[in-house]
C-alpha cells in the first residue's frame, strides 16, 4: 500500500503497490494440530491472508511441519527468545519467520537466521513490541519509548542490511496508539520495507476495536502501512473481521457487504435496530463486495441521506419504503417489502 519494495511469502506479495494484507494469529496451540488447521479453515473463509503461529519450542517442529503442509492460508513462525527456533520454523518450511529484537540478540544468532532465510526464500519480520523493550534501550533514548521501538527494530534491520538481505518486513507495536503511532511514522519515512501496522494488546469487544481503529485509522489515513492485525482478546475470526471493517471505513478495501443505519432519534418510524438484523438474516453469502445497505428509520434520513446505497430501507408514516440508489422503488409492509429484499438480494448474489 505505502512502501516501495515488496515481499513475497508464498505466492501473495506485501508492500509495493499489493494492497493493504489483513493477518491474524492462532488462538489455538501447536499441540492441538487438528483444531489449528479448522482455525485456519476459518480464517481463510473470513479473508485472513496470512496467519502468524507461536512455535515456543522446538519439540513441536512436527506439528509445525504439519501444519505448513495442511494451512489454507500462508504462515508466519512467531518467534521468540531463542534464534534456534526461527532456524527449525525455517526447516519446517515456513515462508516466514517473526522475531522480536526486544528479546532475542546476539549478531550470530541473527546471521545464522539470515543464512536459513536466505537459502530457503523466507521472509523475516523483526517486529518490535513495547512491552518487549529492554531497560538499556529505553534508557538509551531518554525515555521516548516510541524512539526505543525504532531503534530496536534497527538492531536487527541494519546487520542485516549491511549483507544486502531485503526480504524484509519491519514492524513496531506499542498498546500505547499514541507511542505506536511515532514509530510508524519515523520507520515509514526511513525505510522503504512493507510495514506491518497494529495496536498489540488493544483489549476486548468494543474497547479492543474502538482503540485498533482510532490508531490504524491515522496511520491508513497518511498512507502507512502494508499489512495489518488487529490484536483482540478473543476469537481470531473476530480479529479479521474488524480488520476489514477498518478498511471499509477507510474506504482502502471492500470485503463484504457495507450496512449504513442511522442512529436513531423521536422521528423513528420503524425499529431500525430489528430492521438491521433482518437485512442481515437475508444475505445470501454470495453477496459482492462493496455492495452499500442502508437501513433508516424515517423520510428524513430515508433515501436522500443514503443516496449512494446500492438498496436500502426505510420507515415512512404508512409503512416501510425501499429504494435503490437514492430512488424510490416500493412502498409496502414488513412482509412485502421482506420479499422485495430478499429478490434483489438474489439478483446481486447472482451477478457476482
Amino acid at each position: 500500500m505505502s512502501s516501495a519494495k515488496s515481499v513475497m511469502i508464498g505466492e501473495l506479495e506485501f508492500g509495493g503497490r499489493a494492497p493493504m494484507r489483513v493477518e491474524s494469529m492462532l488462538k489455538s496451540r501447536l499441540e492441538t494440530l487438528d483444531i489449528c488447521v479448522d482455525e485456519l479453515d476459518m480464517l481463510k473463509k473470513a479473508g485472513c491472508e496470512l496467519a502468524r503461529v507461536a512455535f515456543p519450542d522446538e519439540s513441536l517442529s512436527p506439528n509445525l511441519r504439519q501444519l505448513v503442509e495442511k494451512s489454507a492460508v500462508p504462515l508466519m513462525a512467531d518467534i521468540h527468545f531463542n534464534h534456534k527456533f526461527a532456524l527449525s520454523a525455517i526447516d519446517c518450511g515456513c515462508g516466514s519467520i517473526r522475531i522480536n529484537p526486544g528479546n532475542m540478540s546476539g549478531r550470530d544468532g541473527l546471521m545464522s537466521v539470515l543464512s536459513a532465510a536466505k537459502a530457503n526464500g523466507a521472509v523475516i519480520r523483526i517486529g518490535a513490541n513495547g512491552g518487549s523493550l529492554s531497560k538499556r534501550q529505553i534508557e538509551s533514548h531518554g525515555g521516548d519509548r516510541s524512539r526505543a521501538l525504532v531503534a530496536a527494530v534497527e538492531e536487527q534491520l541494519i546487520p542485516l542490511l549491511d549483507v544486502g538481505f531485503e526480504d524484509i518486513i519491519i514492524s513496531a507495536k506499542s498498546s500505547s496508539v499514541t507511542e505506536t503511532l511515532r514509530a510508524n511514522f519515523i520507520l515509514s519515512e526511513r525505510y522503504p520495507f512493507p510495514l506491518h501496522i497494529g495496536i498489540t494488546e488493544a483489549g476486548s469487544g468494543i474497547d479492543g476495536a474502538v482503540k485498533s481503529a482510532s490508531g490504524l485509522g491515522v496511520l491508513i489515513a497518511q498512507g502507512i502501512g502494508d499489512t495489518m492485525r488487529v490484536s483482540l482478546t478473543g476469537e481470531s475470526v473476530t480479529e479479521v473481521e474488524v480488520a476489514y471493517s477498518i478498511l471499509r471505513s477507510m474506504e482502502v478495501r471492500q470485503r463484504g457487504v457495507n450496512i449504513i443505519s442511522c442512529p436513531c432519534c423521536g422521528r423513528r418510524r420503524a425499529d431500525v435496530g430489528e430492521l438491521v438484523e433482518l437485512v442481515k438474516s437475508l444475505l445470501p453469502h454470495n453477496m459482492p463486495d462493496g455492495l452499500t445497505i442502508a437501513v433508516m428509520g424515517c423520510e428524513v434520513n430515508g433515501p436522500k441521506e443514503a443516496a449512494a446505497a446500492d438498496i436500502g430501507i426505510a420507515g415512512t408514516q404508512n409503512g416501510l419504503v425501499m429504494f435503490k440508489k437514492g430512488k424510490v422503488a416500493a412502498f409496502g409492509d414488513l412482509a412485502s417489502i421482506k420479499e422485495k429484499l430478499t429478490s434483489e438480494f438474489t439478483t446481486f448474489a447472482g451477478s457476482s
